[in-house]
């Protein structure tokens, strides 16, 4: 697909007296992967559920593969792929009968609909697997198995919410070599994530978000480069004693070229280079009560403190929520 996949263009959603979505706007280019990265209630999935016509936009609108959300919902549905935090998949069939039922929704039948099911199991790894019960299936299974029903029909455009949310280390990075896949094969990607190092790793461009509002958009390599130098937290047992370890840190430091802060109960030093000062900190807070110390380069978790002066917060997906949104799908609740 050419030129843009996806133009949002001012995204309004409002449930009442909330506003969840305040005039969102950004383009995607066919073939490119386009992160939303923000922490939970930023307003990321609202926007996915309206450039996908899972929700009507407040106000604005949304061009996605040529058709306008709000009066082509439907034409833009047969486009897209959709793979949303809840788990869709019915716990109680096998992998297989899931997958089929998807591709009958998206209108395929007989030999292509079987066709197509192989294709995108394979592709998912979950061959092997396809006449297991879904209830039998790990966190990492069922997300591929969420990606396989989403892909049945070969979307060009393909959307996944939060799609490691609650997985392992490991599962998580098997899931993004899946995502690196349907990239190289020209499939326009929207994920959406409070994952820095997810959003570095798959996507060519990333909009930060926060309370509904797009605060910053460019390349991964672009917005780390809005934040100079590193930055060593040191995070004190007492809490009382930071102004005294400021003083004491700046009276050794000095001024030229270093920032000394706070963020919540840690003391922040903004240096050129850490490697130069660590040892004259690590003199410093000798004396005092230390929990931890770390230095930070520049990343996306940093471009997000340094915007809104909070931090990404990551929040598992744990067991009984999974269980929860299972039943969600099943009973329509």
């Amino acid at each position: 697909m050419g030129g843009y996949a996806i133009e949002a263009r001012g995204l309004v959603k409002a449930y009442k007296s909330l506003v969840a979505v305040r005039g969102v706007s950004f383009s995607v280019r066919g073939g490119e992967t386009f992160a939303l990265l923000g922490p939970n209630g930023a307003g990321k999935t609202t926007t996915i559920k309206m450039l996908s016509t899972l929700t009507r936009p407040t106000s604005g609108d949304a061009i996605v593969g040529g058709y306008s959300v709000v009066r082509e919902p439907l034409r833009v549905r047969r486009l897209i792929g959709l793979v949303p935090q809840e788990l869709t998949a019915d716990d109680e069939m096998t992998g297989w009968d899931n997958v089929i039922i998807s591709a009958r929704l998206y209108g395929l039948k007989g030999r292509k609909a079987l066709e197509e099911a192989r294709r995108v199991l394979e592709f998912m790894g979950l061959w092997e697997h396809r006449g297991r019960k879904v209830a039998t299936y790990s966190g990492g299974m069922r997300r591929k198995l969420e990606i396989a029903m989403s892909l049945v029909h070969s979307p060009e455009i393909l959307f996944l919410d939060e799609p490691t949310l609650g997985l392992d280390v490991q599962s998580r990075r098997h899931l993004w070599d899946h995502v690196r896949m349907l990239k190289r094969e020209g499939v326009t990607i929207v994920l959406t994530t409070h994952y820095m190092e997810e959003a570095e790793q798959l996507s060519d461009r990333v909009a930060i978000i926060d309370h509904g509002r797009i605060v910053a958009e460019g390349s991964p390599g672009d917005l780390k480069s809005r934040v100079k130098g590193d930055k060593i937290y040191v995070e004190l047992k007492d809490p009382t004693e930071a102004g005294r370890v400021l003083e004491a840190l700046e009276n050794v430091l000095g001024s030229d070229g270093v920032e000394l802060g706070t963020v919540g109960q840690a003391i922040v030093v903004r240096v050129p280079d850490a490697g130069s000062v660590v040892p004259k900190i690590i003199r410093v807070i000798s004396d005092y009560s230390v929990k931890s110390v770390n230095v930070v380069k520049p990343n996306l978790e940093e471009v997000f403190l340094e915007l809104t002066g909070r931090s990404l917060r990551e929040e598992p997906l744990d067991a009984p929520r999974f269980r929860m949104h299972m039943r969600r799908a099943r009973w329509g609740h």
